[in-house]
Formats: C-alpha cells, sequence, structure tokens
C-alpha cells in the first residue's frame, strides 16, 4: 500500500508500504497522469513541479509487474511569488539579504515564495507564518561566510513591561547567545520549505569550523526552529551548517520528508537533525551524511529541564539511511527532560562510528527519564559498535571529567540522578562490525530497568581495528568485543547470533536476571 505523507500546493511526498529498510523490496516507475515520471528503488518518492489545487492519478508499476494506484489533489494556495520580483539576484555574489526578506514579509498567507534557479548569498532570514518557500530545482539558498554580519541573539530577553522571559536562542541544551540562523523561525506555524533546491550554510569558508570555542556566541545552524507549529520540510538539501544542520527546538508537529542532510565526515559538529523538547516529529524517507550523530534527540540540561519539563516525546524515524557520522541515531547526551515514545524502524546504517546511540550521565537529573523506545527492522553495515548505552559520557560539559561523573561507587540516588526504563532492539542484521556488538553500560546506583535484544544477528569483520566502543574516561580500546553488559536489572535475549567475537560472547556485570532463548554462547 502506498500513502501520502506530505501534500502540498506544488509538490507531494509518497512512502511504499512493506518492511524492507530504506530501500523498497524492488525497483517501480511512476507515473503521474499516464506519463512516466521517476524510476527509484526507495520506498519514499517525491514530485514537484505540480499545479495547486488540482486532480492527479498516480500509478506505481513494480518490477515484478504489479501496480498499485492512489488519487491525489494538491493544496490550494492565495498566490506565488518570485523572490526575483523583489530584486534578488541569484548570482551567489551580490548580496541578496534584503530582498529576500522582504520577499519572505511581504508574501500573503497561504501563499508560496519561489526560489528559481540560482545561487542566493544571504545573512540569516526570518521566517513567517503561513507561507510556503520553495528551492526549485537549481536553486541554493547559500549562507554568507561573514560571521562579523551575523546577529546575535540573546539567549533570553525580558519583557520591559511584564518582566517576562522571552527565550530566543539555545545551544547545546543551554539558553544561551548564539548567532541568527540562516532560515530562523520563532514562534511560527503553518510552514513548509520544500523542492529540490538546497540551503547551504557555507560552513566550510569563514571560520565556522576554526576554533569555534572562542565566538562571543554560538555557532548558528542551518535551519533554527523556535517554538514553532506545523513545521514540514520536504526535498530540500541542507548541507554544510556552522554547526548543527537542521534543529527543531520546543516545536510541535515537525515533519523532515526526503531530504538529504550532509557535511564533510571531518566536520565539527556538524550533527544533521537534533530535534530538541519537541511534542511530535516525523523523520522519514531521508540521507544523512554528516560529521557528527546523523540523528541527536534531545532535551536540554539539567536548567532547562527543571525550568520547562519539556521532554522529547513522539517521535518517528523511518526509512532513513544514515551514513559516516559518530552515531546513526543518537539519544542524549543533553536529555535532562527525557526523551519517551521514541519508535525508530526501517533504516539502513552505514559507516557510522556506532548505530543506535543513547548517552547521558550523573548531573542530567532526575526527569531524564528515557523509556519506552523501540528500535526495530534494522540493516547496519560497517558500523564500529551496533548498540551502544553510555551512562558515563564524558564530553560537552565543564564537569564532564570530575569524579562525580566517572566514579564507578554507588552514589546516592539524588534529583542530578538520569533514569533509564526500558529498551528493546530488535530484528537488526549488522555486518562488517568491528568494536563490540553491543556495550551497554549503566549507573551503579541506578542501574537501567530493561534491555531486550530480539532476532539480532552481527558479525565481524576480517580486519577489524580496535577503538573504543562509548566515550567515557578510562575506556579502554575493545576490538570484536560481544555483547556486554553492565548495571542492567532485567536482560532478555532471544534469537541472538554473533560471528567473529574474540572472547567470551555475553559479558554481563551487575544484571539482576539475565534470560536468553536461542543464544549459543559456544556457537562460531
Amino acid at each position: 500500500m502506498i500513502h501520502i505523507l506530505y501534500r502540498g500546493s506544488t509538490s507531494a511526498c509518497f512512502e511504499i508500504g512493506g518492511t524492507s529498510p530504506y530501500r523498497a523490496s524492488e525497483s517501480y516507475t511512476v507515473f503521474v497522469d499516464g506519463e512516466e515520471r521517476l524510476s527509484a528503488d526507495t520506498n519514499v518518492f517525491s514530485f514537484y513541479g505540480l499545479k495547486p489545487d488540482t486532480a492527479y492519478r498516480i500509478e506505481v508499476r513494480f518490477a515484478s509487474g504489479r501496480t498499485e494506484a492512489l488519487e491525489l489533489h494538491t493544496a490550494g494556495e492565495t498566490c506565488a511569488l518570485s523572490v526575483r520580483d523583489f530584486g534578488a539576484v541569484g548570482d551567489g555574489v551580490h548580496d541578496d539579504t534584503p530582498s529576500l526578506q522582504a520577499a519572505i514579509n511581504a508574501v500573503p498567507d497561504g501563499g508560496r515564495l519561489i526560489f528559481p534557479a540560482g545561487t542566493y548569498l544571504s545573512l540569516p532570514l526570518s521566517l513567517r507564518s503561513h507561507i510556503t518557500i520553495e528551492l526549485c530545482a537549481g536553486a541554493v539558498l547559500l549562507g554568507s561566510p561573514e560571521r562579523e554580519r551575523y546577529p546575535i541573539l540573546t539567549g533570553l530577553a525580558v519583557d520591559p513591561v511584564t518582566g517576562q522571559e522571552v527565550p530566543l536562542a539555545a545551544f547545546e541544551g543551554l539558553e544561551r547567545p548564539a548567532y541568527q540562523s540562516l532560515l530562523q523561525g520563532a514562534f511560527c506555524e503553518d510552514v513548509s520549505i520544500v523542492g529540490p533546491g538546497t540551503v547551504d550554510g557555507n560552513g566550510q569558508n569563514g571560520d565556522w569550523w576554526r576554533d569555534f570555542n572562542n565566538f562571543p556566541a554560538a555557532r548558528p545552524r542551518v535551519v533554527f526552529l523556535n517554538r514553532c507549529k506545523n513545521v514540514t520540510l520536504h526535498g530540500v538539501t541542507v548541507k554544510n551548517g556552522p554547526s548543527w544542520n537542521l534543529h527543531p527546538f520546543f516545536s510541535k508537529d515537525v515533519s523532515v520528508l526526503d531530504c538529504f542532510v550532509t557535511a564533510p565526515k571531518e566536520s565539527p559538529n556538524t550533527d544533521g537533525c537534533d530535534p530538541e523538547s519537541c511534542d511530535t516529529v516525523n523523520i522519514i524517507g531521508c540521507r544523512f551524511s554528516v560529521g557528527d550523530d546523523c540523528i541527536a534527540i534531545k532535551s536540554g540540561k539539567l536548567e532547562m529541564a527543571v525550568k520547562y519539563k519539556a521532554p522529547a516525546d513522539r517521535y518517528t524515524i523511518r526509512n532513513c539511511l544514515m551514513e559516516f557520522g559518530h552515531g546513526a541515531v543518537t539519544l542524549g547526551s543533553e536529555a535532562s527532560a527525557g526523551v519517551t515514545n521514541l519508535t525508530v524502524t526501517q533504516c539502513l546504517f552505514h559507516a557510522t562510528d556506532r548505530g543506535l546511540r543513547i548517552k547521558s550521565r550523573r548531573g542530567r537529573g532526575k526527569d531524564s527519564v528515557i523509556t519506552n523506545v523501540l528500535f526495530d527492522n534494522i540493516k547496519m553495515d560497517r558500523v564500529l559498535t551496533p548498540i551502544v548505552i553510555n551512562l558515563w559520557y564524558n564530553c560537552c560539559d565543564p564537569d564532564c571529567h570530575d569524579e562525580y561523573v566517572w566514579s564507578r561507587e554507588k552514589l546516592p540516588v539524588d534529583d542530578r540522578t538520569p533514569q533509564m526504563g526500558s529498551f528493546t532492539f530488535r530484528n537488526m542484521d549488522c555486518t562488517d562490525s568491528e568494536v563490540a556488538a553491543c556495550y551497554i553500560d549503566g549507573l551503579t546506583e541506578k542501574p537501567i530497568e530493561s534491555v531486550t535484544l530480539e532476532n539480532i544477528h552481527i558479525s565481524f569483520a576480517p580486519d577489524a581495528k580496535p577503538d573504543r566502543p562509548a566515550m567515557q574516561e578510562y575506556a579502554q580500546p575493545r576490538c570484536r568485543l560481544g555483547l556486554y553488559l553492565d548495571n542492567v536489572k532485567k536482560v532478555r535475549l532471544k534469537n541472538v547470533s554473533l560471528e567473529g567475537v574474540d572472547g567470551e560472547k555475553l559479558i554481563t556485570g551487575s544484571c539482576e536476571s539475565v534470560e536468553t532463548e536461542g543464544f549459543d554462547l559456544n556457537a562460531v
């Protein structure tokens, strides 16, 4: 069954039903009103250049001979305007910022702003509600490399009449001054950014990737959505962020569909998409190839969690391809308000350092409850360590190397102690791993409640090289390590097979119960 993920006025996104991760079980050709439009083999596909308020018949013909058809009626719109009508040049040299911002401000509610083919050099732009921005094929919105011209937004402004705080900027779990992002939405709703064009943060130019710890403010993202509602990114390429590429922040109903998010593998902190303290996020049919975590789910550090108590809730990640980067799908480490109701399914991971990665530490707080997390139907290739849960994370905080963080003593459970609930990993096929099959290390005083591994096969590469499976103090390099679990109350293994392990296949430390079914400790 094929269903519609997004229906705009000129573009639409579709998903093919099935169980095959990212790629369809067979190739197919798509026809629109009888005319061949594309051939593909991925579970998600898109069309652009459609007409508003128009009915179409979509027919998908699969290689096996079967066909499926459905009706599409595109959305209506009030009008369409071109940025060229506002004086935008699009030659990649002229500063188009004033023209582009004027166009965004002028387009009526329900209208569409068109970026024709061209390169539009720009400083940060502010989004507004009830509009669609369409980047046509060959259109590039290019961030200026001139850092000194980027506005700096304060983390918290104060209403001079009421004294009420107004949150404006944040980075790495703290409300703090930050350079305005290239596309920044604040308190917007009903916004779509669509099309086969590109939003390029241009981080490789200027000094964004050099000496950034000495900047007067946090680096911008390519797209930052602060407390927005009903925002869709469909089809666009987002690349080369000065830091993170996509950062939905305290937003609701955010969809990222059939997008390509990319940055060089060696670029610093260029996460793909980091939705933070959001309610209902769908990331479907996307490809990530970045220099840090492909997707990192966050909910702030302790100060923000105590203040707002806004967890990351109801996230779906499906039919995505993650390449390179530190982690394919990561939770934390700034997750002090918790992560609940997360489902990751039908994804393909290639050559990331870690596959499914959860990281936290003492000090994240009692509201940092991560639970009801399901990872299902995942394929991994050349992923160094497929599964990591690390409660001793030693990065990104001034006190990250303190004894309080790394001590293996059973410390008192207090308001600073995070909690890990239930985690299910099932239907996973991982080939050519190198460091460890699974590395799960809970807190001594607050063990992880339960971990289930079911229908999982992991094999190691013959040329595997040692490395640290998790970022924690005094961690030793490992190579072809089996299943390592410590400080977990309940472990359940069902139909788990490992190939090429050096040493014991199952290493359990302080685990209250370990149930195994279909797991042979002695099999090769």
